[in-house]
């Protein structure tokens, strides 16, 4: 059980101030949106404001590009120890057509001890633990060693270059471990799934609606493309199985465009370019090389069956599967407090996505726990939630959590 100085810790999370930073930032669209030019701005600026206020502390703000930023803060203790890493991200998906959702996605209205809205879960939640952590360790009076360092980042929901930015900047060069409150039910993620982001392009020969023939029609030929992938994934799920915390690898379409973007779309004109962007996700028993091998393979196989086949795939992206041991210390700490805050065992599981955990692992070699507030089947859904009762647990565990791994050493 929590020892006095543990104990201190947690009194200082507060439930209605945690519910209420939570709605405050839920309220602040961070879509991202290039028709209008929105972005994660108003939230920075938000966040940066309330740690002047709060901490006491000059945060830093870098630019990753233009309109789009990241914060960074260190809470030094003046005392050698380990750097334990908060991280969260300010971005949050779109909420889509608002007439579907039973509740102002950006309204944090409170119904039935759920707080809804874009982000609630994903990640505002978990931003506003990460913000409440850091001020009890700025202004505590019990000891801790270390540091405790907070990276707010953008853009996770895209191609993470926040965090890219934040590690090629310096910021995780002396961290030792690392907390993300993504929403994962308060569950113990040891490990998250891989990611290869590709995209698919189609050439044929524009030709008129009623003459086909005089064309190549590459919207048959992606289909060709979609069916032989979709045949290669039930060969690999067949394969690897079922990872015990990550699942089952996939290979998903998730954008098809004929034309593409940028080119006019007429019913009674056969395009000449097909393109289809492509989401695939994978666990330990595969090796990235050898999945972007065979899709290369289906591809060739494809054009030599079929002479007016022209088609070519460009891998963009690659994030490996990760993963630490339950034994890792932040691992085995956080169990502790988890045992300790919620009177039973932790359930230890894995993340069915990357994070910006993912890189801070892979680029860095930095345990990451990733055990956020919010049921991991909401985030991108509308009437996104998270239970406030959840919220203030996680949080909970997090000061315990953090108070254990900074502690002196007697």
């Amino acid at each position: 059980m929590p020892d006095t100085r543990e104990s201190a810790f947690i009194a200082t999370i507060d439930r209605d101030e945690l519910v209420a930073l939570t709605r405050d930032l839920v309220r602040i669209d961070s879509v991202i949106r290039p028709e209008t030019g929105g972005t994660e701005r108003q939230v920075v600026r938000f966040m940066a404001d309330w740690v002047r206020r709060e901490l006491g502390i000059e945060p830093l703000v870098q630019e990753v590009v233009p309109g789009r930023e990241n914060i960074i803060v260190t809470i030094d203790s003046g005392r050698q120890g380990s750097c334990l890493m908060l991280e969260g991200h300010t971005d949050v998906v779109s909420e889509g057509d608002r007439s579907t959702w039973d509740h102002d996605p950006f309204g944090a209205e409170i119904v039935d001890g759920k707080i809804y809205g874009r982000g609630s879960c994903d990640m505002k939640a978990g931003d506003a633990i990460n913000l409440l952590i850091a001020r009890t360790f700025a202004k505590t009076k019990q000891p801790w060693v270390g540091k405790i360092r907070l990276g707010l980042v953008c853009d996770e929901e895209g191609m993470m270059i926040g965090i890219k930015s934040f590690i090629k900047n310096g910021h995780a060069d002396d961290v030792d471990a690392c907390l993300v409150p993504e929403p994962e039910e308060n569950n113990l993620c040891i490990c998250m799934k891989g990611a290869i982001r590709a995209v698919v392009r189609v050439h044929g020969k524009m030709a008129h609606g009623a003459m086909p023939l005089a064309g190549i029609n590459p919207n048959t030929r992606m289909a060709k493309v979609i069916l032989a992938f979709e045949e290669f994934e039930v060969a690999e799920k067949k394969r690897c199985g079922k990872d015990p915390f990550l699942g089952l690898p996939s290979i998903t379409f998730t954008v098809v465009q004929s034309p593409p973007p940028g080119s006019p779309a007429q019913l009674n004109v056969m395009p000449a370019e097909a393109v289809g962007y492509v989401d695939i996700r994978t666990t330990l028993a595969q090796n990235h090389d050898a999945v972007r091998e065979r899709l290369r393979g289906i591809i060739a196989r494809l054009a030599a069956e079929d002479p007016d086949f022209k088609a070519d795939i460009d891998f963009i992206e690659d994030r490996p599967v990760v993963g630490i041991s339950k034994e890792e210390p932040i691992a085995a700490i956080s169990a502790k407090a988890y045992r300790d805050v919620m009177g039973s065992e932790p359930i230890w599981n894995g993340v069915p996505g990357a994070t910006d955990g993912t890189f801070l692992s892979a680029w860095k070699g930095i345990p990451c726990l990733v055990n956020g507030p919010g049921n991991r089947l909401i985030p991108h859904q509308k009437n996104e939630y998270v239970e406030v009762e959840e919220l203030y647990e996680c949080a909970k565990i997090y000061a315990l959590t953090a108070s254990r791994y900074l502690a002196p050493q007697s």
